[in-house]
């Protein structure tokens, strides 16, 4: 299986398991605290299986990078967090990084 759609299941299962992180209430709620750490479970795992394949630098960089971006996008769209210019530069910048680091690794 590509390297890639294995790293892009890490960041789907960590945006995943951030976002039941916020629904668990401080670990208070029991679903979405299992929820969390299957999600996180499956993200590191499947970000171990990437690296088999991915430099440690490119592929941490992208799932860390388009995972902020994600979860910070899921904060606004579905938690309703306020949106300011500064945000969305910070956002294009991180997605800038991502790419940056993506075209480096060849």
């Amino acid at each position: 299986m590509n390297a890639y759609l294995i790293l892009a299941a890490a960041i789907v299962a960590e945006v995943f398991g951030s976002s039941m992180m916020k629904l668990s209430n401080g670990f208070k709620r029991l679903f979405p605290t299992i929820g969390m750490i299957v999600g996180l479970s499956i993200a590191f795992l499947s970000l171990s299986f990437a690296l088999r394949s991915i430099p440690l630098g490119t592929a941490y960089a992208i799932w860390s990078g388009v995972g902020t971006a994600l979860t910070a996008l899921i904060g606004i769209f579905v938690y309703k967090e306020k949106v300011s210019a500064i945000k969305v530069l910070g956002l294009i910048m991180i997605i800038a990084g991502v790419a940056v680091m993506k075209l480096a690794a060849g």
